[in-house]
């Protein structure tokens, strides 16, 4: 795989289109994801036939990045003429590029395994193997016309996030940011720059209609904005790292991962995390959030 990245951001009148494929568990969806948290435009699962539909009335619209997701779920005959389908779009002045994420049988084996998720070949009793070795020929002809091939096997989610908004430069030069919520019973984060305590703020938790929730839902937020103490704390979080992160960049430094914990990586960590996104959003291109217990 090239380390060099691709031009996402070049002319910015310009419709860049990245396809994502890839075998099922290789992290297509998480990939789609980290595009969606840099404002590209996403549709997963889309038949191909259908791609210079959506570009159109999606760039008609506005949007000048678009990401789509293909994969073993469109009939062949769909996935036969996306070589096609993309030579169109490049004839009308649409700069794309067809990314495809792999990984090794035995990990995706595991990950559907640990998952417990069916594989979308297996809907008639196909082995689950059996059904890999399928994937993997039906996808072989787009894996080899592919910009970029990308080996997840070795790669957790938080990683792949970091590599998909670094090396695919997809929000230019300057430092990206993850902010990360997980919960400390099942243990930290394993790339965390910085790591932060929230167990000691008033837990949501505790009152039964707020449980099912999580800190993006909006009743948790207006719960957790009327405490002042949890205020306080993401006032002094975020003057921290304001004063602090420019110094990474002075560094060189490419991405700084910000990881918030509480008791259950549902509520407080969550809330903190969005919370802290939305402020450096506001002045910065490369913002990402990952919920570990949520996704």
């Amino acid at each position: 795989m090239s380390s060099e990245p691709l031009d996402i951001n070049g002319d910015a009148d310009k419709v860049h289109l990245v396809v994502l494929s890839g075998l099922s568990g290789a992290g297509k969806t998480v990939a789609l994801r980290t595009l969606e948290d840099f404002d590209f435009y996403c549709v997963d699962n889309l038949p191909a036939a259908l791609m210079p539909s959506l570009v159109g009335a999606v760039s008609r619209g506005g949007h000048r990045r678009i990401a789509v997701g293909v994969d073993v779920r469109n009939r062949s005959e769909d996935l036969n003429q996306l070589p096609q389908v993309l030579a169109e779009l490049a004839r009308t002045g649409v700069e794309y590029q067809l990314i495809f994420l792999d990984s090794r049988d035995d990990v995706l084996s595991k990950r559907f395994s640990d998952t417990r998720r069916r594989h979308p070949l297996s809907a008639d009793g196909l082995p689950l193997q059996d059904a890999i070795a399928l994937e993997r020929k039906l996808l072989r002809p787009l894996s080899a016309i592919a910009d970029r091939v990308i080996e997840s096997s070795d790669l957790n989610v938080h990683q792949l996030r970091r590599l998909i908004a670094t090396e695919l430069g997809v929000g230019g030069g300057e430092l990206s940011l993850l902010f990360e919520s997980f919960a400390y019973r099942r243990g930290l984060p394993i790339d965390a720059d910085f790591v932060f305590d929230a167990r000691v703020l008033p837990n949501p938790h505790w009152d039964p209609s707020l449980r099912p929730l999580s800190g993006k839902d909006a009743a948790i937020r207006e719960w957790l904005q009327g405490k002042p103490e949890v205020q306080r704390f993401l006032d002094q979080l975020t003057s921290f790292l304001d004063e602090w992160l420019p110094r990474f960049e002075a560094d060189n430094r490419s991405y700084v991962t910000i990881c918030i914990g509480c008791s259950g990586g549902r509520h407080r960590s969550v809330y903190l995390a969005e919370r802290l996104a939305e402020h450096f959003r506001a002045s910065r291109e490369q913002v990402l959030t990952f919920h570990r217990e949520l996704e």
